[in-house]
């Protein structure tokens, strides 16, 4: 996936992929040149017919995205869309979607740090009310980044997404009043192969906003990830 470089667009269709100038015929002057500014290191994906759908953000950890969708917004509010099964795969989130799982937070919430092994789980999170600390943690046995994480500030006002691929564990903390969050899953909730580490695991270092979070029991008694046994842990694949 190549890097953007001002005045060239990759455009990505159902036909095909179209690097052009940004004064191209192909696609309307104005809607791509506001979108231009800032994007060295990421990538910006459209449809033949030159609507913008997503722009993609890469983070410290590979395969974890940002994702910026378009919206289109007047007088009457905005439109957007929050997943597109062609537009999404080309951007590299690839897997099938199966559930929809949304929570509703007051503030100095903290649910975390989750993960499913086996039936292990990428997942698209968007906080659609309020403002989250959105952070996933690289827990994949073998992996040269084994035990670092990355965080994003996820709000109603950016209406970024976080997308957390299989072999990573997820938590967010909740900075606004309330927040309502809303997270595509690419297998089923299995409880019996449900994990978890402790939000405070010094090795991790995680740099939680918030203090003295409020958690669930279960979230309270999870251990430290040196901790766990190797076979409660997802593996490393390596996907070059």
């Amino acid at each position: 996936m190549a890097f953007f470089q001002t005045p060239k667009v990759l455009l990505i269709g159902r036909y095909g992929r179209y690097l052009v100038n940004c004064n191209s015929e192909r696609i309307p002057r104005p809607a791509v040149v506001p979108l231009l500014s800032g994007l060295q290191g990421s990538s910006i994906f459209c449809n033949i017919r030159g609507c913008i759908s997503v722009k993609v953000l890469n983070t410290s950890l590979e395969g974890v995205l940002i994702i910026e969708p378009v919206v289109f917004g007047d007088q009457r509010g905005f439109f957007m869309e929050t997943y597109h099964q062609e537009r999404y795969g080309q951007s590299g989130i690839r897997p099938s979607f199966l559930q929809d799982s949304l929570s509703y937070s007051v503030r100095g919430t903290l649910r975390g740090l989750h993960y499913q092994y086996p039936h292990a789980q990428a997942k698209l999170v968007q906080a659609i009310m309020g403002k989250i600390f959105d952070v996933a943690v690289d827990i994949r046995r073998g992996s040269p980044t084994l035990g670092q994480w990355t965080g994003v500030h996820l709000s109603d006002e950016n209406k970024q997404q976080l997308y957390v691929p299989e072999g990573f564990a997820h938590g967010f903390c909740v900075l606004s009043e309330t927040a309502l969050v809303m997270y595509k899953c690419t297998d089923f909730y299995a409880p019996d192969c449900e994990g978890g580490i402790l939000w405070a695991d010094p090795d991790l270092g995680i740099e939680w906003p918030v203090k003295d979070p409020l958690l669930s029991p279960k979230d309270s008694q999870y251990r430290c990830l040196r901790d766990l046994p190797p076979e409660r842990l997802p593996v490393y694949k390596d996907r070059r």
